[in-house]
């Protein structure tokens, strides 16, 4: 495929794909009359790329993933970035509990609401009862 398909089926412009190959990530593809084509494994490198930036990944920490020297250097870059992973995912869910008691929390200003006061002040470990009002 060429360098404008294999962008498009993932919503990239075509110079993100030029960009990666200058980086290293991708392998310059041969070129038939002038233009880059594209294989399979070509695809399944840009989806690795793109599954890992969605992850948080720096595309530096990709270039060190996918040319690391073996699968222990590799499963130690990615165990670091599988923490990360953990410590965003436990961030989010105390926002989601915050957002989900102001959403049912029929306080005037929430932020006065003993629940979610209580939901502050422990961190991302309780769960909100269920809200009482204003304090």
């Amino acid at each position: 495929m060429r360098i404008g398909e294999l962008a498009e089926r993932f919503g990239l412009a075509a110079h993100v794909l030029r960009h990666w190959e200058a980086m290293g990530l991708l392998t310059p593809a041969a070129r038939v009359n002038g233009r880059r084509v594209y294989t399979e494994d070509h695809l399944v490198r840009v989806a690795t790329i793109v599954r890992a930036k969605a992850g948080g990944m720096s595309l530096e920490r990709i270039g060190r993933m996918l040319q690391a020297s073996g699968p222990d250097e590799r499963r130690e870059l990615l165990r670091r970035q599988h923490a990360e992973l953990e410590r965003r995912l436990a961030e989010i869910a105390a926002s989601k509990r915050l957002i989900e008691h102001v959403l049912e929390c029929d306080a005037e200003d929430f932020t006065r609401c003993p629940d979610y006061r209580r939901v502050i002040e422990s961190g991302i470990g309780a769960e909100p009862d269920t809200c009482v009002g204003p304090a």
